[in-house]
């Protein structure tokens, strides 16, 4: 299967998983639906030609109380964009929380900035020829842990 793990915060990422070759594609989230749909299109082919199915995992976010009004909008319009894009090419979503996803790669530091180094140093160890960064590492790791514990459709 190619799973497709998004994170789709503006400093996020996507991470294409071909499960088979156990390889890994990554990109950084990019900033148009039509940039969303030429990587999601790139990974339908691939799945297509490999005779494989394909699926998404996308961390299932929402804006914090602390969060200013316009970077809370621009989070979830981003979000959405994304959902319709998937839709838009017919690939199976899974919505996940940070939690549920998190909880596999237990224990994790409670302060964020520590967290997204340990994040960041797991997924680079799980795939040590890609260079993971902390853009994509969460993306990474939601593509590992939907391959292992996600419902596939």
């Amino acid at each position: 299967m190619i799973i497709i793990g998004i994170d789709p915060g503006a400093k996020g990422g996507i991470a294409i998983y071909d499960e088979k070759e156990h390889n890994i594609i990554l990109h950084k989230c990019p900033e148009t639906t039509r940039e969303m749909s030429s990587i999601l299109e790139a990974a339908k082919a691939n799945a297509s030609i490999s005779n494989q199915e394909i699926s998404c995992a996308i961390e299932k976010v929402h804006a914090f109380p602390t969060d200013a009004r316009s970077s809370a909008f621009k989070f979830g319009m981003n979000f959405g964009m994304w959902l319709g894009v998937l839709g838009a090419n017919k690939i199976p979503v899974l919505q996940v929380t940070p939690q549920r996803w998190m909880k596999e790669f237990q224990p994790l530091p409670k302060i964020k900035k520590e967290r997204k180094a340990e994040l960041k140093r797991i997924a680079s160890e799980m795939f040590p020829e890609n260079k993971i960064t902390l853009m994509t590492s969460d993306a990474v790791l939601i593509s590992a842990w939907y391959s292992e514990y996600g419902e596939k459709n």
